[in-house]
């Protein structure tokens, strides 16, 4: 993990405010490991430039306070949301995912760029699914359409 933090994958303002322990386990850590070296690490040093991961793990709790799906890969540590607080930056940071070849299995434009979620699973079959959320609904998109 050259980049990122456990700390930093698992820290929430929310869980903060609200009093909710975030801490993940040994399993939920791996998956947070394997997500930074096979996506963020790589997304980080082609871009040159520091990369804000607004939301990482998250406890079933927190996923439940903040209205994230009941399903959330965020909950095993394989998913993250990228804000950099600029619709065109997100929308870069995207498209570099898709052009640098780098596996996911999700990556989801959320609400016109507010913030990119990519997801990995180190056990499993990665989909490379690219969906673009819009009004709370998901449709799959094709990469060109990033």
């Amino acid at each position: 993990m050259r980049y990122f933090t456990i700390s930093e994958l698992i820290k929430s303002d929310t869980a903060v405010a609200r009093k909710i322990w975030n801490g993940a386990n040994r399993e939920q850590e791996d998956n947070l490991i394997a997500l930074v070296a096979a996506v963020l690490d790589p997304l980080r040093t082609s871009y040159g430039k520091p990369i804000h991961i607004s939301s990482g793990y998250r406890c079933s709790t927190l996923n439940k306070a903040i209205g994230g799906v009941a399903n959330s890969q965020h909950m095993k540590g394989e998913a993250a949301d990228i804000d950099l607080g600029s619709i065109t930056e997100n929308r870069k940071l995207a498209k570099l995912i898709v052009d640098l070849k780098l596996p996911f299995d999700q990556l989801i434009d959320e609400a016109n760029y507010a913030w990119v979620h990519v997801s990995y699973k180190k056990n499993g079959v990665n989909r490379g699914q690219i969906l673009r959320m819009r009004g709370g609904k998901y449709t799959i998109i094709k990469a060109e359409q990033l």
